[in-house]
């Protein structure tokens, strides 16, 4: 079987995890400059199979777009023309920066390195796409 990828996409970083082959559990992968995921992208589709890739759908607490939906769906034309035949599923988003946080803290990581931005998107790249696992089984 190949890989399932999530991203988190964000204006400035963006945050991937990606599935085992088997694709039981979901793990952190890296964060990236936003403006060179395309790229780190391209690399890592010529390293390993993945078969689909899950997009963290921004939304507000009340179901509505939130201010980042804009900025996705360009990234998602981008990565359209870019990688044609990866097929692309919009995931909701919601309340995952949340529960990355509360990852960290039931982890026991220090308040000086819960503040690290680049491991709160990892960490929510994750919740998003072992969620669309779970999803996926019922």
């Amino acid at each position: 079987m190949a890989r399932i990828l999530s991203i988190d996409y964000g204006k400035k970083r963006t945050g991937l995890a990606v599935t085992d082959p088997l694709q039981i559990i979901a793990g952190g992968l890296a964060t990236v400059a936003t403006s060179q995921l395309l790229t780190w992208l391209s690399d890592y589709f010529r390293r390993e199979t993945v078969e689909l890739v899950v997009v963290g759908e921004p939304k507000q607490p009340n179901g509505k777009p939130s201010e980042n939906l804009a900025r996705v769906h360009q990234f998602l034309q981008q990565f359209k023309k870019t990688f044609p035949d990866k097929p692309v599923v919009l995931y909701d988003e919601r309340f995952t920066s949340v529960m990355a946080h509360q990852a960290m803290i039931d982890g026991g990581l220090r308040k000086k390195a819960r503040q690290d931005k680049a491991l709160v998107d990892e960490i929510s790249a994750t919740i998003i796409l072992q969620s669309y696992l779970e999803s996926i089984k019922k």
